[in-house]
């Protein structure tokens, strides 16, 4: 049985650089147990202003790898 969870985490405004990199690595793990699961899609970050990001599971990365994008 095949299972595809739509998974999208919003990281919003963040205080610092640091909290911004921490937020992003908590966001990423979570993302990365459940790509673990699914062995099918790998983990899309987009930036979309200064201080505002997704991480999801996307098709358009291949399993196992993780790539950013900006999108502002």
């Amino acid at each position: 049985m095949e299972i595809a969870i739509d998974l999208e985490i919003a990281v919003g405004t963040v205080a610092d650089r640091a909290d911004m990199e921490r937020r992003l690595d908590e966001a990423v793990a979570i993302a990365m147990t459940w790509a673990t699961q699914e062995g099918r899609r790998g983990i899309l970050v987009t930036r979309h202003d200064r201080d505002s990001f997704t991480v999801a599971l996307s098709d358009a990365v291949p399993f196992g790898l993780t790539r950013e994008h900006q999108n502002w």
